[in-house]
């Protein structure tokens, strides 16, 4: 059994969780979400590493974690050299699933041959990871011969949010929001880009029914398991109990907890650094 560290700023990781518990069920699960600084992309680039250092090294001195996962495009993004210069555990950042979208993309266009329209990827992410030097650089490499549409919205990792404390998500905004892509001429393939959005999946289905929605959370859970399988795999342990904790116990994170036990979590703890 391995020890596995799923970190983020809020409850987006949990898109992540989902898939590796589908894939590797018997492990160890800590799950840490830093609610005391959410969210992230208002923090300075200096203020987001000093912020997770510190909570990295403190919470793995006390706890036995073999593997880490950070469930965050902007943390992954300026977090992960400083972590990595730091601790001897794998660290596995996120990125957006531009190179499965275009994979899929190509193949719709190749299924249907009585048109000579390109292949269109939307990418739906908060407005840091749209802007990034980093994203232009995955479309450029993966979809530079598609059309790739970018939208940059804060407000679905809200009503991700809210929607985990229990709170009904606000279809007409959702379609206000999701307006550009709306119609015939909006994209065939949909990139999931915060962690947050994949827990939005079934109410942007019903926004955009034809399009295939894609996420990082496979990509993901396909480098773990390779990186278990190098490293330390350890026995199984059937029906371990995951652990949650927060840095700031307050009421919404008593409520977004609810949706973590039916997921095989504990109660929430509080972790101060």
């Amino acid at each position: 059994m391995a020890n596995i560290l799923i970190f983020d700023s809020g409850m987006g990781g949990l898109s992540v969780y989902r898939e590796l518990k589908s894939r590797l069920p018997d492990q160890q699960y800590y799950y840490l979400f830093d609610n005391a600084c959410f969210p992230y992309g208002e923090l300075s680039e200096t203020s987001l590493v000093e912020r997770a250092v510190e909570l990295f090294t403190s919470f793995i001195a006390q706890h036995p974690v073999d593997i880490a996962i950070i469930a965050c495009n902007t943390a992954s993004t300026h977090v992960l050299p400083a972590l990595r210069t730091r601790l001897t555990i794998p660290i596995v950042g996120v990125v957006p699933a531009i190179k499965p979208a275009a994979k899929y993309s190509r193949q719709q266009q190749m299924a249907n041959l009585t048109t000579s329209k390109l292949g269109h990827i939307g990418l739906l992410a908060t407005p840091g990871t749209v802007s990034r030097p980093y994203t232009a650089k995955l479309i450029d490499s993966f979809a530079a011969d598609l059309q790739v549409s970018m939208l940059g919205t804060t407000e679905l990792v809200k009503m991700a949010e809210d929607k985990l404390s229990g709170l009904p998500v606000d279809m007409a905004q959702l379609y206000k929001l999701l307006t550009p892509w709306l119609g015939e001429q909006g994209p065939d393939t949909l990139v999931l880009g915060c962690t947050h959005f994949p827990l939005l999946a079934d109410e942007i289905n019903q926004c955009m029914p034809n399009a295939k929605l894609i996420d990082s959370g496979e990509a993901i859970a396909r480098r773990v398991i390779s990186l278990l399988v190098e490293g330390k795999g350890g026995a199984e342990q059937v029906n371990q109990e995951g652990r949650l904790f927060c840095t700031h116990l307050t009421k919404k994170a008593r409520q977004q907890a609810r949706a973590f036990s039916k997921e095989g979590f504990g109660a929430l703890e509080c972790f101060i650094p």
